[in-house]
C-alpha cells in the first residue's frame, strides 16, 4: 500500500499547489506522510457530513474540492464546526487534501469535466494560463455542440445531467434562441463576462450569477446565461479526479479503493416556484437524478 507522502505527490502533479491563486488555500490540511492510504474520498466540500462519510467508509485519504480555511483561523477547537472536522479526521486517521483554483485551470479540470458532463466539445480555454505554451491550461472552458440547440433545450440538457438541486437551472435571455457554442466555468463565474463576450459565444454556463452583472450581460448583448448551483457545476470533477487516481494507482500497482460522495452538500434544499409567473417565464428545474457513482468498484450509494 501507498504511503500518504506517495498519493500526495501524484495528486501534486496533476494539480500543482503553484498554480493556484494567491488567495487560496490547497494542499494537506491533516495527515501523516508515512500513514498507509488505502481508501480515498473525493467530495466538493469538506463539511462534517463528508467527513462522517470517510469515517463509514474507512477512507484514509478525504480529497476536497472546496478548502476547509481558505480565510485562515487562530483555532481548530472542536467547539466550531469545522475544529469539528478536523477532530474527527484526526481521531479517524483521515488526511485531508484540497485542490481548488489548480484543479479549476488543470488540464483536464473542473470545466473540462463540467463540458464532458453536458456532452461539449471543449476547444480551448475562456482564459488561458499565460504559462502553458500549449493553450490547454486556465479558467474555463470554450465549447462547440455536435448540432444546434435552443437555449431551453440546453438548460433542460444542463437540469437533466447536473446532480439534482433545490436552484434547478436558472435562464435569462431568449429561450427560443439556438446555441451553437457555449463557455462553460465551474463554480462562481460572472467576473468572466468580459472574456465570454470577447469570445463571441452564444451562451455562457456557470453558478453564482448575481442580479447586476446578469442583467448587464444581456442587455449589451444576446448572449444567453445558464445559472445553475455552485455544487452541482463542480461535482462532476470529482469523477473526473477519482478516474485519474484509479488509473494512477493501476500504473504503480497501489490497488487503492477510489470512492465518489454522492452526497449533496449544496446549502439550498427547497425551491418555491413564483405563484403567477408571466407567459415568459419557464421553471426549468433539475431532474430528479442523483449524483451518478464513479466508475470505481465499490462507490457509495
Amino acid at each position: 500500500m501507498p504511503r500518504l507522502s506517495e498519493v500526495i505527490a501524484a495528486l501534486e502533479n496533476l494539480w500543482p499547489a503553484e498554480r493556484a491563486e494567491s488567495w487560496d488555500a490547497v494542499g494537506t490540511v491533516v495527515g501523516d506522510p508515512d500513514q498507509e492510504v488505502t481508501r480515498v474520498l473525493f467530495a466538493v466540500d469538506p463539511v462534517r457530513e463528508i467527513v462522517d462519510e470517510a469515517v463509514k467508509l474507512g477512507a484514509d485519504l478525504l480529497v476536497t474540492h472546496h478548502p476547509l480555511y481558505l480565510r485562515g483561523t487562530t483555532t481548530v477547537a472542536a467547539s466550531t464546526f469545522k475544529g469539528r472536522v478536523v477532530h474527527t479526521l484526526i481521531k479517524n486517521d483521515i488526511a485531508l487534501h484540497v485542490a481548488h483554483t489548480n484543479a479549476d485551470t488543470a488540464d483536464p479540470g473542473v470545466s473540462d469535466a463540467l463540458a464532458g458532463a453536458l456532452d461539449l466539445r471543449v476547444v480551448r480555454p475562456l482564459v488561458p494560463d499565460p504559462t502553458d505554451p500549449e493553450g490547454r491550461r486556465g479558467l474555463g472552458r470554450i465549447c462547440e455542440l455536435d448540432h444546434p440547440v435552443t437555449v431551453r433545450e440546453l438548460a433542460a440538457r444542463a437540469a437533466e445531467r447536473l446532480p439534482a438541486t433545490a436552484q434547478g437551472i436558472r435562464v435569462a435571455g431568449d429561450p427560443e434562441a439556438l446555441v451553437r457554442s457555449v463557455a462553460v466555468s465551474g463554480g462562481s463565474g460572472d467576473s468572466l463576462f468580459d472574456q465570454v463576450r470577447a469570445a463571441g459565444v452564444d451562451a455562457f454556463l456557470t453558478s453564482d450569477l448575481r442580479h447586476h452583472p446578469a442583467s448587464e450581460a444581456v442587455l449589451r448583448s444576446p448572449l444567453a446565461l445558464l445559472d445553475a448551483a455552485h455544487w452541482a457545476t463542480e461535482w462532476p470533477w470529482c469523477e473526473l479526479a477519482a478516474t485519474q487516481l484509479d488509473e494512477i494507482s493501476d500504473r504503480h500497482g497501489w490497488d487503492l479503493r477510489v470512492h465518489v460522495s454522492k452526497t449533496v452538500t449544496d446549502p439550498w434544499t427547497a425551491h418555491a416556484a413564483s405563484a403567477h409567473p408571466s407567459p415568459a417565464t419557464t421553471l426549468l428545474t433539475s431532474a430528479s437524478r442523483p449524483p451518478s457513482s464513479s466508475n470505481s468498484p465499490g462507490a457509495p450509494n
